[in-house]
């Protein structure tokens, strides 16, 4: 499975946004976005250069895939699922990236972070309508019960992670029993509940020159 394995706070220095892939760490003091808030390399305090609007929207889908942990081929495959959808592709888009299995497991709390709660689903620890899932890929629909494995509930990192999502919060598409391990999936996410600043019509723009 082709993942970035490259310095996780070097992303969110280059796109001069905190985008919360080291879980706890990113509240702390330790952060390194809020250390040294200028971008990384030899000349990340130089001076302001103006850039251009491909350099832009460029930008702009690297950081949704920074935030959300994929690699180009699968992106651009999330992109033209999207644009073959009814509607507005960009929107179809992340919509289709917070219905991932992955991105459900962080926004429930049984992860800290999405690269941790790519572990989880590939570590066999989630059931989804009570059957086992491993792809962190598997997209999520309305109705569908998660729930941690029993011998799973015992895990420290998990549990941690379930004490600390009150700072997060739950988006309401989800619904979570927190002492049962079990969430249901009560609608497919809106545009509305994502509420990282991302402008997805520059990353439409790029795919379409």
């Amino acid at each position: 499975m082709a993942r970035n394995i490259g310095a996780a706070c070097r992303r969110c220095r280059r796109e001069n946004l905190k985008l919360y892939l080291k879980g706890d760490r990113c509240y702390s003091d330790k952060c390194s976005f809020e250390r040294r808030a200028f971008g990384p390399g030899q000349h990340g305090q130089a001076r302001f250069r103006k850039v251009s609007d491909y350099a832009i929207q460029l930008r702009e889908k690297q950081k949704v895939k920074s935030i959300y942990g994929m690699l180009e081929g699968q992106f651009r495959r999330y992109f033209h699922k999207a644009d073959l959808q009814k509607g507005v592709t960009g929107e179809n888009l992340l919509v289709l990236l917070e219905r991932r299995l992955d991105n459900t497991i962080f926004r429930l709390g049984f992860a800290s972070s999405r690269s941790h709660a790519r572990q989880v689903v590939r570590h066999n620890h989630v059931l989804v309508n009570g059957k086992k899932v491993n792809i962190p890929s598997f997209l999520v629909s309305t109705g569908d019960v998660i729930t941690i494995k029993e011998k799973s509930r015992t895990n420290s990192h998990i549990i941690e992670s379930l004490e600390a999502v009150a700072r997060r919060g739950i988006p309401t598409w989800l619904e979570l029993d927190k002492d049962a391990f079990k969430a249901t999936v009560k609608a497919l996410p809106n545009r509305e509940e994502i509420t990282m600043p991302i402008q997805e019509q520059l990353i439409v723009e790029l795919y379409s020159k």
